[in-house]
């Protein structure tokens, strides 16, 4: 077969990958910016209603307690998991550190584990009278805490942190650890010849140093933590009491799994979609000034 006869063998190759991305992907991605302006009742039955899913959302109170408390857990992964993460980090960059391979692996195998085993630990931890902490409270102070105290109704936002602090801080880790490994030695000796402290170098070497990983492991965590799914639904069967561990996603997916409005649901998808691009951009433009 001669070159000329053979011009559409790149095209056919490359056509099953075409077909499904437009199929699974880009079809759905503009069909749900026209269910964004309408109101359904199931898949079959939609009727026209431009902005009025927009407005409802800005006016639902629901809408506003998924998203107080989706910036909740978004803050307890920023200010508690990424010091946490860098803290590791730190620590397991030390040179004199023995066993150090051992125990990059141990703080990193949560990250290993499915969610959904997540949920089940964390589930068992938290409930009432037969939970892990509840009996560990119970008998260290004698008998003075109560047993049937319920974690999960009462501080549902957070426990989802913690079980997400368990499990991501290992991963966040390896990211600042690869970081920290690139950071010029020659700059680290020359500020401890000029006398710098310990918390002077890390703050005006290591720092700026590893900015653009620390940036990067931010931005993650928001997305991460914006997209919060599957362990309030493990964990709590929903929003939990009260919605008390209702998060945008979860909102998203009552309303159209549950409710049966996939144009409510739609919106509420390009909000979330708008409010993660907004974060990305401010990480681009992080990221570009501090090259320049």
């Amino acid at each position: 077969m001669t070159r000329q006869n053979g011009w559409w063998a790149p095209y056919f190759f490359i056509t099953p990958f075409v077909v499904l991305f437009v199929v699974f992907t880009i079809y759905p991605l503009c069909y749900s910016v026209v269910l964004a302006f309408q109101q359904t009742y199931g898949p079959s039955t939609a009727a026209f209603v431009g902005f009025d899913n927009f407005v409802f959302l800005f006016g639902d109170e629901l809408f506003w307690k998924a998203v107080r408390n989706t910036f909740y857990f978004a803050a307890g992964s920023v200010f508690l998991q990424l010091p946490c993460a860098l803290g590791l980090a730190i620590l397991m960059n030390r040179p004199d550190l023995k066993g150090r391979s051992f125990f990059r692996l141990i703080f990193f195998s949560p990250s290993l584990v499915g969610l959904v085993f997540v949920g089940v630990i964390f589930a068992l931890i938290f409930e009432k009278r037969t939970g892990l902490l509840n009996v560990i409270l119970f008998r260290f102070t004698f008998g003075w805490f109560d047993p049937d105290f319920p974690w999960l109704q009462e501080y549902a936002m957070p426990a989802l942190i913690l079980a997400a602090l368990w499990m991501y801080t290992g991963f966040n880790m390896i990211y600042f650890l690869a970081a920290l490994q690139n950071v010029s030695r020659d700059l680290v000796e020359a500020a401890m010849v000029d006398g710098a402290t310990a918390w002077d170098r890390f703050v005006h070497v290591t720092l700026p140093a590893i900015r653009p990983v620390a940036v990067f492991v931010l931005l993650l965590s928001l997305i991460g933590s914006f997209q919060l799914f599957e362990l309030p639904y493990l964990l709590l069967g929903g929003g939990g009491q009260d919605n008390q561990g209702l998060t945008i996603v979860m909102y998203l997916y009552q309303t159209g799994f549950i409710t049966n409005d996939l144009g409510l649901a739609s919106a509420i998808g390009w909000l979330l979609a708008m409010l993660l691009g907004f974060f990305a951009l401010v990480n681009f433009f992080v990221i570009k000034r501090g090259e320049v």
